[in-house]
Parts: C-alpha cells; structure tokens; sequence
C-alpha cells in the first residue's frame, strides 16, 4: 500500500501528527520535496519535536526513512538534526536513508534569497533558508548534488559557481564567498553523510515489490505549489499529490491512495492573498488558542475561517478520497463559525478559486453561518460523543468538498485524535 499525505491549505495543516499516526503501521517513511523551509512538529510523551528534513516517521523504532531527490538538502542543518534525535535517544543510523541525487543547498543560497527578499519589488515572505535559489541552480542545470560531493570535479563545479554568485554579491557589496572555505567545509559534511547514501527510487521500487507499506510525507501545502499555488507567493517545489513521481522515482500508478490534510479554519504564513483574514481581534484569539506560531521561523500565521474554495481546489488537484481535520479543538467557544462557499468580485459570484493574484486579492468572501460548541473536546476519542453542532460542521465540510473524514484532530497530542 503507497499512501501520498498532503497539505490542503497554505501549509502548517498539522501534517506532522497526521504522518506520525499513520507511519505506526507503515514500513517506510518518505519525503519528497521542499527543503528546511518546512517544520513538522510532533508531540509526545518525551517532549516536543520539531523536523526539518528527516521524515516523522523516524520517531517510531524500526522504520525506514528516506530523504527523496525531490528534497533539497542544507547538509549543516541535516547534520544538526541527526544529532539532535540522536542525543534524544531516537536511532538514526540503520534507519535514515538520503537520496544521492538531492540537491545541496550552499551558504551563497542562503545569502541569494535574503538578498531577493530585501531588494524585491514585493516580497513573497521567504524563510530565507535558501530553498529557491537552490531549486534555481537545479533547474539551470549548475546544481550541485549529494553525489557530486564524492566527484573530482567538485572542487572546480563549485569555482564556477562561486565566482558566478560573487560577481552579484560585489555589485550590491554583501560579502564574498572563499571556495576554498565553502570546499573545506563540505567535504566534511560529505564524509559524515556518506553512510546515508542510496538510490531513492531503487529502494522504493524495491519496497513496493515486496508490498511493504510506504508513506510519502509532502511539506507545505497545495496553495503553495509552484505550479497551482497562489503564484508568486509559494514554494518553488510541487507540494502536490503528483510530486511524488519525479520527487521520489515513484511511477504515478503505484500511488494507492492521498490523504488531505487541513485544518478546520484557515492559516497562511507570509505574504499574499487570503481572502476571509480575521480582524487583529479574533486573529490574536485563534494565535492563542492554535499555539499559531511557525514551526520554522517562529512567525505569527494568519488566520481565517475555513475556505471551502480552497479545499475544493486541493481535492481536485491531488484526486483527494479522504480528509484528516486538525484543531478541530480551537473552534470550541466560539458561537458562530462561518465557512467561505464563495467569493464576490465586482459584484460576481466566484465559486472557484482565481489564478490571477491581483483578482483573488479583491475577493470577499461569502459564507455560511454555523452555531459553535461550548463543550470541551480535548478529551473525545469517538465521533459519536462530539457535540452535534461540531458534527454538523463536520458533515458540511464533507457535503462542500465531496470527501470522507478519516481522521480529527482535538489536540497536539498522539492520543488526542478521533480515527472514523
């Protein structure tokens, strides 16, 4: 069985916990794009844990674990993290695979992407990590790949793009870059890493011909794909269902089933447009109540009510079967919950979601009035014990989007969860 779990919204959906559920009973743990931008957070018994680039799987004993090609890989950060989980007494080694074809991320990304965001004509709200500048070299074909870390001609591929950088960096005089430290520096990280090489796709193949269970881990959301997304205020990745194919040498036809995940109102981290965002009032309630705050950058999100144009889209795109709701908690006191059927611009009635940014920035929303529940939900574990009004909700967002819930969430706690 391949299972695909991915982001319905603008990311931070709570995919971490979905993932960390669902990977109890699967074999292998997959990520497959995106890089240390994303921030998967886990709680458990044992304290909190936040993951960059390893999968979430690597928090159950035994699992294998694989950083796909599609992930663009800050080997500082990679390392770091290994040895985080490591003094926390989580196995790595034996259990943690990267794929040979991921791209390297270099310190003259970071300052590339740093520099974009301060000189750009409107910013995307990057998390300065270097993720689009690496994905830019990839795709301009002067790359540098985890396999190339053990090539002679590292050394004078890394020259060239170096000095190439450089040139720009003189022009807007940030600092230069020495080849030689930046050399140095990974080939120490290539000696450390070098044990965690494989073929990704060889060994998923593999894996999926012996009908092992593999879970594939998506990072942001669908409102953030490159392609799909709210253009040009997304990640420069598929984050999409269909990115598993040349993100993870995985075939179209192996994929068994997707999981969406959202959450059961609106959040987006960043700039761009977000129809239906609350007053700095009711904003100030949900960041407290949701604990809204960046896994990776510690930035307040942005909140809303539940978009079902957004959804619908995401359902669509990703051939969507099943939902998994989170914070389905948060909601609780609140005496009315609204949910976006759909826009008005210009006095029309949009119903689906424009791809042209200037168009959706204009956008009201128009919604549907449901009565909220005062009933604590924290402790629920059947869906017949949750309030009526909170199925009720739950009933429209499945009439909206055409779906199954599978899975809600009441809390950020592993037990906290209702399986229907």
């Amino acid at each position: 069985m391949t299972t695909v779990v991915v982001g319905m919204q603008w990311g931070d959906e709570g995919k971490g916990k979905i993932i960390d559920l669902l990977a109890e009973k699967a074999d292998v743990i997959v990520r497959f794009q995106g890089g240390n931008n994303a921030g998967h957070t886990i709680v458990l018994p044992q304290g909190k844990f936040i993951l960059h680039l390893i999968p979430s799987g690597i928090l159950h004993r035994g699992k294998k674990c694989v950083i796909a090609n599609g992930v663009v890989v800050d080997p500082e950060v990679l390392i770091e993290e290994i040895e985080s989980l490591e003094r926390r007494g989580v196995e790595v080694e034996g259990n943690l695979l990267i794929s040979e074809r991921s791209h390297l991320i270099f310190p003259y990304h970071r300052a590339l992407d740093k520099l974009k965001e301060k000189r750009g004509m409107f910013k995307i709200g990057t998390t300065g990590r270097g993720i689009g500048p690496c994905y830019a070299d990839k795709v301009a074909r002067s790359g540098i790949r985890l396999i190339d870390l053990y090539s002679e001609e590292f050394k004078e591929r890394l020259k060239d793009n170096v000095e190439e950088k450089n040139v720009l960096f003189r022009a807007y005089g940030i600092e230069e870059f020495s080849v030689e430290q930046i050399y140095e520096q990974y080939q120490r990280f290539a000696r450390r890493l070098k044990k965690y090489l494989c073929d990704c796709s060889q060994v998923l193949s593999r894996a999926i011909e012996e009908r092992k269970d593999v879970l594939f881990e998506g990072a942001q959301g669908t409102l953030l794909d490159i392609d799909y997304g709210t253009y040009p205020y997304v990640t420069s990745s598929n984050a999409l269902a269909g990115g598993v194919s040349a993100g993870a040498g995985v075939a179209p036809t192996c994929i068994d089933e997707v999981i969406g995940v959202t959450k059961a109102y609106t959040t987006r981290v960043g700039e761009g447009p977000f129809p239906g965002e609350f007053a700095d009032d009711l904003i100030d309630r949900f960041r407290e109540r949701g604990e809204e705050y960046g896994a990776t950058t510690g930035r307040a999100r942005r909140c809303g009510w539940f978009d079902a144009l957004i959804g619908k889209h995401s359902v669509r795109l990703n051939a969507i079967k099943s939902i998994a709701i989170t914070k389905l908690d948060v909601l609780t006191g609140m005496g009315e919950i609204n949910i976006c059927v759909a826009y008005r611009y210009k006095g029309e009635v949009v119903k689906e979601l424009p791809a042209d940014i200037k168009v959706l920035k204009e956008c009201e929303p128009i919604y549907e009035h449901w009565k909220g529940w005062e009933e604590d939900i924290s402790r629920i574990r059947e869906y017949k014990d949750l309030p009526e009004n909170a199925k009720r909700y739950l009933g429209r967002i499945e009439e909206l989007l055409q779906v199954k819930i599978k899975i809600i969430s009441v809390g950020s706690e592993r037990e906290q969860t209702i399986f229907i």
